[in-house]
């Protein structure tokens, strides 16, 4: 299914701040939803067959947060671009913003065309002109033109210098002062050639496109995984009457000492600066959110396991020789558990959650009415 978006194409004379003109009649929208498709649907190598010189650079752009413009000569061209340039850091999620399709009447036009501060992490897609002027100062802006497909790949001029795109007529390309970590993959486009002539369908070069991106970030993010798989406290450290052993924090620095031996070269043949790239990475909006989310896993892991071990315990024997307050502050940390762990539907199995709720009963059965009456009905 695609994403159907309602959009009004703004008139060229609009002025920034101003509000729409009110239409005389309906013809003045756009008389249909635009449709997008999804990103599964996304014909990749149609989208980027313009800039498939500077993929490389794209997808170091994108992993690292870096503002992006993608001016384009259509809404479809637009979201289209953008969509894919999102979708190809999988299976790394994108984290920072994202807008298909940016006109000067939205919300935060203001704030995306000051100057007195830096652009926030955004990859906009637009087509006025107007945004030539206003957007001049981000520092990397996509230009695309109206896309003619050949028998062969167009032709691909080096990266420009943004001091270039001052005019309307200003051509098609990447404009950037950026500088790559990562040495550019020749090999791809090769392949891709090599496909054009044997005249490969457009979907068998996506799917050339998608796995060698996946490959390229798959590289990166193994060495993270790995590296905060080791943070893990060990399982015969979680025992059942204390609380579980903390997540060891992530220290940059040693893991950037893993690289050496365990680095994306072992699994990657692109050559270049791994360890810049990785510290670049750690000031992005996407690093940010993959660490949020290993973290939040292995919490969940954690209380997981402490549940099962609660399970394994002799509860029993060790409410014998405790006071009744120390007996209900775990009933009531117990019950907690059986909570949070249905609430965050947490990796265990159900017999676990069952056990412990027989030994909340029985527990709570040896306690005197008026506590068992406190504690709820069991």
């Amino acid at each position: 299914m695609g994403v159907v978006i309602q959009v009004r194409i703004p008139s060229r004379l609009d002025k920034p701040g101003s509000s729409p003109a009110k239409p005389q009649n309906q013809e003045n929208l756009l008389p249909a939803p635009l449709v997008l498709p999804s990103i599964h649907e996304l014909d990749l190598f149609r989208c980027f067959q313009p800039v498939l010189i500077h993929l490389q650079m794209l997808w170091e752009l994108l992993l690292l947060g870096e503002p992006l413009v993608v001016m384009a000569p259509s809404p479809a061209a637009s979201s289209e671009m953008v969509l894919a340039l999102t979708s190809c850091l999988a299976p790394l999620k994108f984290c920072c913003d994202f807008r298909p399709y940016f006109t000067i009447h939205d919300s935060e036009f203001k704030e995306y065309t000051t100057r007195t501060q830096a652009p926030p992490s955004v990859v906009l897609g637009v087509t006025n002109p107007f945004f030539i002027k206003t957007l001049q100062h981000w520092p990397h802006i996509l230009r695309l033109g109206d896309l003619k497909m050949t028998g062969d790949l167009p032709k691909q001029v080096k990266v420009k210098k943004l001091a270039k795109l001052k005019t309307l007529d200003a051509k098609p390309g990447l404009y950037t002062s950026y500088k790559t970590f990562l040495h550019k993959d020749k090999t791809l486009i090769k392949q891709l050639l090599k496909g054009i002539h044997k005249k490969q369908p457009s979907d068998a070069q996506s799917a050339l496109l998608r796995r060698h991106l996946l490959e390229l970030t798959q590289s990166f993010i193994i060495p993270l995984e790995h590296y905060m798989a080791s943070l893990m406290p060990l399982q015969r450290a979680i025992t059942p009457w204390k609380n579980p052993p903390q997540i060891r924090p992530f220290q940059q620095e040693d893991f950037l000492k893993t690289l050496e031996h365990a680095g994306p070269q072992l699994t990657c043949v692109l050559k270049g600066d791994w360890v810049g790239l990785y510290r670049r990475f750690f000031r992005s909006p996407n690093f940010d959110g993959w660490y949020r989310q290993r973290h939040r896993e292995m919490m969940h892991k954690l209380e997981a396991l402490h549940l099962e071990a609660i399970a394994e315990a002799n509860i029993r024997a060790w409410v014998k020789d405790k006071s009744e307050v120390e007996v209900v502050d775990l009933v009531l940390k117990l019950q907690e558990k059986l909570v949070r762990a249905r609430c965050h539907r947490l990796p265990v199995k159900e017999e676990i959650l069952h056990r412990v709720g027989l030994y909340i009963a029985t527990i709570v059965g040896s306690l005197p009415e008026d506590l068992q009456a406190v504690l709820g009905p069991q």
